[in-house]
This record gives structure tokens, C-alpha cells and sequence, in this order.
């Protein structure tokens, strides 16, 4: 097992901070931050707040992604999928869910309503060309590889 990577958090809300859920998890479920319920009609998104502040070390980020409960069982999920963290935002982590149900849909006030994956980050720097090397899928994408 590799050394665990320590990344300062300031908590603002009531909420327990995130965590693994089991030994094996790659996300950790974080909560709202909210003073009231929020009601989101039939395709109404909202940005909601999780009061969570993070200092991500450089080399990395933090990509905000659906829960799975949350969206098969109320029709939530969240736009710009996955959101990225880059390693200088310092603002609160604020998460953009949007109801794809047909009925309105709430969300309470300490509500599990994202999960966050830390992942390694390279930068890359492009080098311009006039020909680049043949592959045998090439140029072939959306569905080239059919449905099994």
C-alpha cells in the first residue's frame, strides 16, 4: 500500500468530513451545506453548497462526480460531469445538480449529494506536426466498435 496523501480541508458546516465508505471506495460521498430544503423542479438545476474549503496539493485534482443512489432513485445528478478541482481554487466546493425526474424533487440540508475522487494530474505541453502516427481503429469513434 502506497503513503496516504494529506489534503487540508476547512469544514464550514455541520457535516461530518468526507470519507471512504469502504476500504475498496475510489470516491467519498460529500454533503449539502444548506440552511432550508431546496426544491428542484423538473429539469431546474441549483448550485449547492457543501461548505467544504480544499487545498489540493499541485499534481493533482479533485473531480466531483454523481451519486449513483441519488440519481437512480430521485432523477438527480449533476451538470459539467465530472467537475474538476484544480489544485489553486481555494472558493468553497459548491456542486451544480440538476432534476431530471418528472416530479419536483428535494434536497435537504446535509443530504449526501456528490462523491469526490482525488486523481493524479499531468500538464502537458504540445509539440505541432504535420502527420501523426496510424493506428488500426485510426479515425474511427461514437459507436466504430459496435454494441458488444
Amino acid at each position: 500500500m502506497s503513503a496516504t496523501l494529506t489534503i487540508k480541508i476547512i469544514n464550514q458546516s455541520d457535516n461530518a468530513l468526507p470519507v471512504y465508505a469502504t476500504p475498496g471506495a475510489s470516491g467519498m460521498d460529500i454533503r449539502s451545506f444548506l440552511p432550508a430544503p431546496v426544491i428542484l423542479q423538473p429539469l431546474e438545476r441549483s448550485l449547492i453548497p457543501t461548505g467544504l474549503f480544499v487545498e489540493i496539493p499541485e499534481g493533482y485534482e479533485i473531480q466531483v462526480r454523481p451519486r449513483s443512489g441519488l440519481a437512480v432513485k430521485q432523477g438527480i445528478t449533476c451538470l459539467n460531469t465530472p467537475g474538476t478541482i484544480d489544485s489553486d481554487y481555494r472558493g468553497e466546493i459548491k456542486v451544480i445538480l440538476i432534476n431530471l425526474s418528472n416530479e419536483p424533487q428535494s434536497i435537504q440540508p446535509g443530504d449526501r449529494i456528490a462523491q469526490i475522487i482525488v486523481q493524479r494530474v499531468e500538464q502537458a505541453q504540445w509539440e505541432a506536426t504535420e502527420k501523426i502516427s496510424v493506428t488500426s481503429r485510426n479515425e474511427g469513434g461514437f459507436g466504430h466498435t459496435g454494441k458488444n
